[in-house]
């Protein structure tokens, strides 16, 4: 197995065998990623693809902050954002602190999903971003360039709406 430390030395050296074991190592994670964002088989492919493109080509910017993982993610999102234009519905009611009661809810992980994928863009990227990849809403505020208010709300507005579709008819 080689370490995360010699890829990265590898790839900054345009070593193609090193390259591939990086790809090889977060595609699957960072695909499923993009996918949950956009919601588009297609589209997830193209993220991935511009993603490792500015991976290799950026790299030698990695400063080593935080896991060389958590780096490709930040870029995937980034990529996944800009490739579905996300729109976050601001004149949506401010979220109230109201808690969504899920007590009700029988939730199967297939039926979870593809009612996840269902959710308007803005709500679906908010949704992933929270519940998901455990991003803050002032991180997620940051990434989308909104306020961490549109943030909450969104993310309440998407469990209300999946709520409604999950719960027994």
């Amino acid at each position: 197995m080689t370490s995360e430390a010699e890829l990265i030395s590898g790839c900054l050296l345009h070593d193609r065998i090193a390259q591939r074991k990086l790809y090889d190592r977060y595609k699957k994670a960072m695909y499923t990623l993009a996918y949950r964002i956009t919601g588009d088989f297609d589209d997830a492919n193209d993220v991935l693809q511009d993603a490792f493109m500015d991976v290799f080509k950026h790299l030698n910017q990695f400063r080593g902050d935080a896991a060389l993982g958590a780096w490709i993610k930040q870029i995937v999102i980034r990529k996944s954002t800009k490739k579905k234009k996300i729109v976050v519905w601001q004149d949506l009611d401010e979220y109230t602190g109201e808690i969504i009661d899920w007590n009700e809810v029988e939730i199967n992980t297939a039926h979870l999903e593809t009612a996840v994928l269902s959710l308007p863009d803005g709500f679906r990227t908010i949704f992933v971003l929270a519940e998901v990849e455990g991003y803050t809403h002032k991180e997620i505020a940051t990434m989308l360039n909104i306020t961490e208010g549109t943030s909450k709300s969104q993310l309440f507005h998407a469990k209300r709406k999946l709520r409604s579709m999950l719960s027994p008819k």
